[in-house]
């Protein structure tokens, strides 16, 4: 279980680390419109960002990672 969290963790980390290297201008563009987002429509985005990372790690469990 451990494993699969660091491994989670650390693709994260690789993904936006490539985001910020690659395109640092395009961050002030996603932050500008997220300001632009109201607290409910943010709060919405999270839980489903959240509830598809969970689906996510199940499926990978359940596939043998």
């Amino acid at each position: 279980m451990i494993e699969t969290a660091l491994l989670a963790l650390g693709l994260v980390l690789v993904v936006e680390g490539l985001v910020y290297a690659l395109a640092p201008s395009l961050i002030e563009d996603l932050l500008a419109a997220m300001r632009a987002l109201s607290i409910e429509q943010r709060r919405l985005m999270g839980l489903t960002a959240l509830v598809i990372g969970v689906i996510l790690l199940w499926i990978a469990k359940s596939l043998g990672a």
